[in-house]
């Protein structure tokens, strides 16, 4: 174990010392911690979205520390210590790579991944999971759990055989919603639905949902803030304006970043 990984589990244990550890940290369980980890890896995620590794070691860091925080927590329960979590997925790892870890030929990332999920499935069955949902988490994203949800469907044949069934499916579920009047008790749930059907197409696509809707959010924000500043060089702003005008601002904007991809 390297000297800086040595310092940081010491100093882990220190912060949860009974007599002399910090006080915040000592109350902590696994339950309080989950928030920090998923904020954390968010971060994670939006120092790679920004291309700023500099960052990224540090974010890395901290993530990283998360890991130790709950490693700390079961070994002081008895449960198990950080030098089992590294052995857990070194095993893991060299159990989903035959491919280079031992004897199996396989030659394309599809092979691999295809591989990949057939251990996977064997390894839930081998310990006592009989569906092939099991093991998606419910702390996931919606959108990512959709996509995950229907990716195992998927495996065992339940899926669109083309892109166009699930586009069918999609418009299916909009004229389900366009036909509910506004308040109707059902309107939540056949949303629900039609954002499901979508994700579909997605999928089928070839595309990640969480990172599809990831960069249609980041458009959003970079057009919108182009509008905020327009209207702040004619000495205006949002709240000082309407939509007419935001809006044909928001095409000006349109416009611009499309003449610059030409």
């Amino acid at each position: 174990m390297s000297q800086p990984l040595q310092q940081l589990l010491a100093i882990m244990a220190r912060l949860r010392d009974p007599q002399n550890g910090c006080p915040w940290d000592k109350e902590q369980t696994y339950q309080t911690i989950v928030p920090y980890t998923l904020e954390e890896a968010y971060e994670v995620a939006d120092a790679i979205a920004r291309e700023d590794y500099a960052e990224l070691k540090d974010e890395l860091g901290d993530l990283l520390f998360q890991v130790v925080f709950y490693a700390q927590i079961a070994k002081e329960e008895g449960r198990f210590e950080f030098d089992d979590c590294a052995a857990a997925i070194k095993d893991k790892l060299i159990r989903r790579h035959p491919h280079v870890f031992a004897d199996m030929n396989l030659d394309s990332s599809k092979a691999v991944l295809q591989n990949w999920e057939a251990i996977k499935t064997t390894e839930r069955t081998a310990s006592g999971k009989t569906s092939v949902l099991d093991n998606i988490p419910l702390a996931m994203p919606a959108l990512s759990r959709a996509y995950k949800l229907q990716k195992r469907c998927a495996q065992v044949g339940f899926d669109w055989p083309d892109v166009e069934g699930a586009w069918d499916k999609v418009q299916e579920e909009i004229q389900e919603v366009a036909e509910l009047p506004a308040g109707a008790a059902e309107l939540e749930e056949e949303l629900g639905d039609l954002m499901f059907a979508l994700v579909n197409v997605v999928r089928k696509q070839g595309f990640d949902p969480e990172k599809v809707m990831r960069q249609a959010n980041q458009k959003f924000e970079r057009r919108f803030r182009q509008v905020e500043q327009a209207l702040v060089d004619q000495g205006s702003s949002p709240a000082q304006s309407d939509l007419a005008e935001m809006d044909k601002l928001w095409d000006m904007v349109k416009r611009q970043e499309k003449l610059g991809k030409a």
